[in-house]
This record gives C-alpha cells, structure tokens and sequence, in this order.
C-alpha cells in the first residue's frame, strides 16, 4: 500500500543546518486531531518497537512492555472508557481544578512564560468568555451549553477513528515505587516513549496520550482489565496513533504549546544559582 505525502511543517531556519535526526526532534509534535483510517503497516509498527527498545536502561534491564491494539473493539471500548472519562472530569470541575496553572490565554502570556498550553481554540458561544471559562463561573456556563458531554464525545471519537494503540507497561520486577529500581524503570520507559514519539513524524505518524482514563482509578482498572494486564506488569501509559491526513481538524477546544522555556529559565552554568547565558 502506497501511502500519499504528509504535509509537513515549514523547516525551522535555525535547524536547517542541523542533522536530520536532530531537526526530527525539533519538530516533535503531539496530535490533538483525528488521524486516517489506513491500518498502521506492520513494519512500522515493528520500527516503533525497534526504536523504543534503543532507549537506555538501567544495567540493560529493558523494563518496558508494550501492547500494540488494532483490535476494532479494543480500541472502540477503550474509546467509551476515555470519552466518559473526560465527560466526568470536566463536569465535576476536576481536570480544570487539577491542571488550571498551566493555562495561557494570550501569545503575550506565552511569551512571557514559555511553558503551558495556549487555548486558542474554543467553540463560538465561549469566545467571548476565553479567560473565564475554567473559572468556577465559566464551569457553570460550560455545564449549562452542554460542553462536558460535547469534549467528551470528542475525546471518543478520536480514540474510535484511531487505526492503532500502544499500551506502555512495566516490568514490576523492576517497577518498584519509592527505590531507586522505581526511578530507573520510569526513566527507562520515557526514554523508549520519548524515542517512539520522535520517529513517528518520519513515517508519517502522530501519537497523542490517552490521559483521561488515568485520572479516575475504576477506568484505569477497567482498562488494564480490558488488556488482560498480569499482576507482575504494571500499565503506565496508553497512546494513540496513525498516519496523519492532509487537513488536520481541530477539537471543539483546544491549544498550541510551541514556546519552550529560555536557556536561563532552565539551565544552570557550573552551580545551580548561575543562569546560562544565550548566545
């Protein structure tokens, strides 16, 4: 099967001097839209695999697991359990609640504090009311027009239109919460996550977490029941991914989260209290 170029972004001028693998990782993207319907090939699924098992591991131990579902109800059941979960958490204000701090509501905010998301996409009748909305006022409104269930449905419709999941586990061998095997292991599965997540734009991919099951315990268990997850694994993380389409369609809400922080925001020379200088 022959796949149709995807579009990609305009090259950054500063990296266009730059190795290829390194204005891979420049370009990382996560996609908030739909994907195309096309099964992910086989031999790129096993590509991901591959470059997910390069990642570093503490004393070569490779902790991580992974599951790949194409199963169409797999995929649609885990897509009821993530749309009610979004559903839930916006109605009872949690999410918001939860993650109000890293809300921007203007460029000019952002390029102040070059980190969190800039919601700069919102269903017209909220328009008016950007800076309000995940207020305890704006949650009001968004309960009277109906928006929990409308995310919601969202949420699941992305899910159910995405031709391939990746469920992310740990090894509990290794997986031990509170030592330092704890750390080794999640740092081990980020690196192998971080290396899936910076290949897919060469094959023509996007991933996206499917983060709002994690939020209530019961889905979570629903979802490790649903994968039949042994007692001696331990289900870390589920994504979603596929080939992306030409025109690339936008939530009812959502945001850009382009701005990274300056070096002197994050970067120290020699001691902690020295902030890096740009060049």
């Amino acid at each position: 099967m022959t796949l149709p170029p995807t579009p990609r972004l305009p090259p950054d001028p500063v990296a266009a001097d730059l190795p290829a693998v390194i204005q891979g990782m420049l370009a990382r993207r996560t996609t908030n839209g739909p994907f195309r319907p096309d099964p992910v090939r086989r031999e790129h699924q096993h590509l991901l695999m591959r470059v997910a098992q390069a990642a570093p591991s503490h004393f070569n131990s490779q902790p991580w697991r992974f599951v790949l579902i194409e199963d169409p109800g797999t995929i649609a059941t885990v897509a009821d359990i993530s749309g009610a979960s979004m559903t839930e958490l916006i109605e009872a204000g949690v999410f918001f609640e939860r993650y109000r701090r890293y809300f921007r509501f203007s460029e000019a905010e952002m390029d102040e504090r070059r980190d969190g998301i800039h919601i700069d996409h919102l269903p017209g009748p909220l328009r008016p009311f950007t800076r309000q909305v995940f207020s305890d006022t704006g949650l009001k409104l968004m309960r009277q027009l109906g928006v929990p269930k409308k995310l919601g449905e969202d949420n699941r419709k992305l899910v159910a239109g995405s031709p391939l999941l990746l469920a992310a586990l740990l090894d509990k061998a290794e997986y031990r919460p509170g030592e330092l095997s704890g750390f080794y292991s999640v740092f081990g599965l980020g690196a192998a996550i971080e290396n899936i997540w910076n290949a897919v734009g060469a094959l023509g991919m996007g991933i996206q977490f499917i983060s709002t099951p994690m939020e209530l315990p019961r889905q979570w268990q629903a979802i490790r029941e649903l994968l039949r997850v042994p007692d001696d694994l331990e289900l870390m993380a589920v994504y979603r991914l596929g080939y992306l389409p030409e025109g690339q369609k936008r939530p009812s809400i959502d945001w850009s989260s382009r701005h990274r922080k300056r070096l002197s925001q994050f970067v120290g020379r020699e001691t902690c209290d020295v902030p890096e200088e740009e060049n």
